[in-house]
């Protein structure tokens, strides 16, 4: 006896509901531990604190070794008898199937899904076990013997679903990390002070911008907060040319004008990078209306409210006036409204363009898509013209170097093909917008990849490079490549702008740093997916779309890095859709992990540096690639200077490689042609599945024309669309030989199968192919044929090729 009451004395009190049929061992273990009974439960943690409910899909059960005997034996055994497992698993399954049971799950934090798969991983758990823990034997012993009750079982299987499910037992405190109702409250440097907030508001070329930028100059101190690389230089430029010492900081540079390294009164930076802990007289904030983008949305919703500085210029679209006004409210402050109207007169023409031979000097034809920027600048020079050419991802350098081309007066290029990258950050001297087309691809706030046409405030961004204050052009025009499209473009133009309702925001390293602390095996993107789910924001915001984040989350989860380090990784500026990129920030992580620098040496090496220039298109999309990868060492040398130490020789290649990019794009045309005249089994293919998000990376806004097209078949099943086919050929680049363009006339310029040929969905092939067929289908008395092709290649019944 004094031996049984030495192993009891030794177990650890344990809480939770007390049997009601319990043997003698039960209620010496309740004596000890004070077991409760299941119905005095607490209450669900959702009535505890008047959250949502959790979204429990996210929720990713740890696993729990079985136990193995230790050195002290099985003292349940010895205490009792050996279980029988066969009745054992009788007495799990009744435990399962008990009403009573489930219901005191739900009122612990387990909905009906946790519930079933913690049972799963507790039934397993003790079937497996060499030996169980005193207490679970004993009671499981005494309900085979039929003096305990199944529901005593409960605490145990809570205990053990709280092992596996450890956000069940913290899920007040990560409410609580995870509520972000007051975002002003992040910022006490700006809520120490009074703040005067000035809004400039109005369309393109309206002067706004200019109007805030007179009063950053004029002030003792100021920051400039922009969307783009190449507007920070702008400003960074304009302010030292007008005597006022100002740096320059973006995520990949940092340019500091006093020789001996002190940090001028003035800076200009990328939204991103602005500073909320240093005090200004003035700070500019350029393009609020990108508050709602999302996914870069937050960076303007943290410098709207934590920007402290005496003054806060913000311009942009009057769409978010309502929405700064009431942010304005909950600080306290108020807004002062200054409208401004366009400085030189727009028009939208009432006819097309129809055909390429009627382009004229200064003319813009904006495209969507790479593919169509091949085509048209092909079809352009094909007609004896120079053409500029900009999108996207191209490097900052070489958009200028064109932008400079197109504008130069005495230089013979004078047309322009773009895609809406030079919606801001290039000073263009543009007579007329021709949009190719209408139809853009975007990224709504779910991740969801949305075919829609393009929206007001888009039309009008882009429309308004035309006919600038600036530029030799006094007045603009727009119009729309093809004529059905045109109807539509004036439709769009003449809709009001919705007012914009949500300011973005976006979990800090900080916070996730607090999650990990109460979830220690989560990881990274799981904890994302919970602080996501757990996240409560008031009417006047969003969450942004975390999901290019959890992709790199993903990609490196394998790779032994600490929290904060990860993290940073995670929001690296990258296009996802660029497998080399991708690949080069997986390295880097496995490289950093082994606490081993990334030399100049090494980076050469991975690069194959030095680089000719492009003989084709794949070989210019790849050295595109490879500036973003100096790009994203760059970036990360600012964060880990002592693993990234060659950044200055890094930029120094770079500017090389900015130099060799220009003459590939300078001969665009030569390398369509040779790309045609290599690709035997299917030349340029570009997928169309992409997402619309700002990045630093490249100054751009990630469009229809941002593909590595060279490199698709790289791709990872996640990036790429059911059904999607590779147009193969010169269709490719959309270029239609004159007997295809003469055998469209048949079925009437503005039909569908015309548009759908023009815009490179259907090809000339295809159509025939589809009239065939419906031959086919007449001559079968309306039937349509299923699994069979008519003859013309030998082929009968089978509906392959011969071979």
């Amino acid at each position: 006896m004094n031996r049984c009451v030495w192993l009891l004395a030794r177990l650890p009190a344990r809480p939770g509901p007390a049997p009601r049929h319990a043997g003698a061992a039960s209620a010496v273990l309740r004596s000890l531990g004070g077991l409760r009974h299941p119905s005095r439960a607490a209450a669900s943690s959702s009535e505890r604190n008047g959250g949502r409910a959790p979204d429990t899909s996210l929720f990713v059960p740890l696993h729990v070794q079985p136990l193995a005997p230790g050195p002290e034996g099985d003292i349940g055994a010895e205490l009792t008898q050996p279980l029988n497992k066969s009745e054992v698993l009788k007495i799990l399954n009744k435990f399962y199937k008990r009403k009573e049971m489930q219901r005191l799950g739900g009122e612990n934090g387990l909905d009906a899904r946790l519930f079933h798969q913690a049972f799963i991983s507790f039934r397993k758990y003790i079937l497996d076990s060499s030996f169980l823990s005193a207490d679970v034997h004993i009671i499981l012993n005494d309900i085979c013997c039929g003096a305990g009750h199944v529901d005593d079982l409960f605490p145990f299987f809570l205990r053990h679903a709280k092992q596996i499910f450890p956000m069940l037992d913290c899920m007040d405190d990560l409410r609580k990390i995870s509520d972000l109702r007051l975002p002003p409250n992040w910022y006490p440097e700006a809520r120490a002070i009074q703040r005067r907030i000035v809004f400039h508001a109005g369309p393109t070329n309206s002067g706004k911008t200019h109007h805030a930028i007179q009063r950053y100059l004029a002030a003792k101190s100021g920051i400039y907060c922009g969307p783009l690389k190449l507007l920070a230089h702008e400003i960074f430029q304009k302010s030292n040319d007008a005597c006022v010492p100002c740096d320059l900081v973006t995520g990949e540079e940092r340019v500091l004008v006093d020789p001996e390294g002190r940090q001028a009164t003035h800076v200009s930076c990328t939204i991103e990078m602005c500073s909320v802990t240093t005090p200004y007289e003035v700070a500019v904030i350029d393009e609020i209306q990108m508050i709602r983008d999302p996914a870069r949305g937050w960076a303007w919703t943290r410098a709207l409210l934590g920007l402290s500085a005496e003054e806060v210029h913000v311009c942009g679209e009057a769409a978010a006036i309502d929405l700064v006004t009431e942010l304005m409210y909950s600080t306290g402050e108020e807004v002062e409204v200054r409208n401004y109207k366009r400085l030189t007169p727009i028009t939208v023409l009432d006819y097309a363009l129809e055909s390429l031979d009627n382009l004229r000097p200064g003319d813009c034809i904006v495209c969507f898509n790479k593919n169509d920027i091949y085509s048209v600048s092909r079809q352009i020079e094909a007609r004896g013209l120079e053409c500029a050419v900009i999108y996207g991802s191209l490097p900052p350098g070489t958009k200028l170097t064109q932008a400079k081309k197109f504008n130069d007066p005495d230089d013979p290029c004078k047309i322009l093909v773009a895609t809406d990258a030079i919606g801001m950050g290039l000073n263009l001297s543009i007579k007329r917008i021709i949009f190719n087309s209408l139809i853009k691809p975007s990224i709504n706030e779910k991740g969801e990849k949305e075919m829609d046409a393009i929206t007001t405030s888009q039309a009008l961004q882009i429309s308004g490079r035309a006919g600038r204050f600036s530029s030799v052009f006094k007045e603009g025009e727009v119009t729309t490549m093809h004529r059905d499209d045109l109807v539509l473009l004036k439709e769009i133009l003449n809709r009001s702008v919705p007012p914009i309702e949500t300011a973005g925001l976006h979990p800090t390293a900080e916070q996730i740093e607090m999650f990990a602390y109460h979830l220690p095996d989560a990881t990274l993107s799981n904890l994302m997916d919970i602080f996501v789910s757990l996240s409560q924001v008031d009417g006047l915001y969003f969450v942004c779309n975390v999901d290019d984040f959890k992709f790199l989350a993903d990609m490196i989860q394998h790779i032994p890095l600490n929290l904060r380090v990860r993290y940073v990784f995670c929001t690296a500026p990258i296009n996802k859709k660029q497998p080399f990129v991708c690949t080069s920030l997986l390295k880097f992580a496995r490289q950093f992990s082994r606490n081993e620098p990334l030399t100049f040496d090494w980076i050469c090496r991975h690069t194959n540096w030095p680089l000719v220039p492009p003989k084709n298109i794949k070989d210019l999309v790849h050295l595109e690639a490879v500036h973003d990868v100096f790009d994203l060492y760059l970036w990360l040398s600012y964060r880990f200077m002592d693993m990234f130490p060659d950044a200055n020789l890094v930029r120094d290649i770079q500017k090389e490689l900015d130099n060799i990019i220009q003459i590939g794009v300078r001969s665009i045309t030569r390398l369509i042609r040779a790309s045609e005249a290599t690709s035997v089994s299917g030349a340029i293919a570009v997928p169309d599945d992409f997402p619309l998000q700002r990045t630093e990376v490249n100054d751009r806004m990630l469009n229809l024309e941002d593909l590595p097209a060279a490199n698709q078949e790289q791709f990872s099943s996640a990036t790429k669309v059911p059904g999607q086919k590779r147009i193969r050929g010169s269709k490719a680049l959309g270029y239609k030989p004159a007997e295809v363009q003469s055998n469209m006339k048949s079925y009437g310029q503005g039909s569908l199968a015309a548009r759908l040929v023009r815009e490179g969905l259907l090809t000339q092939e295809m159509l025939k192919q589809l009239e065939r067929e419906w031959q086919v289908h007449h001559n079968n008395n309306g039937n349509f044929p299923t699994g069979k092709r008519d003859n013309q290649n030998g082929s009968k019944g089978t509906g392959k090729k011969k071979k």
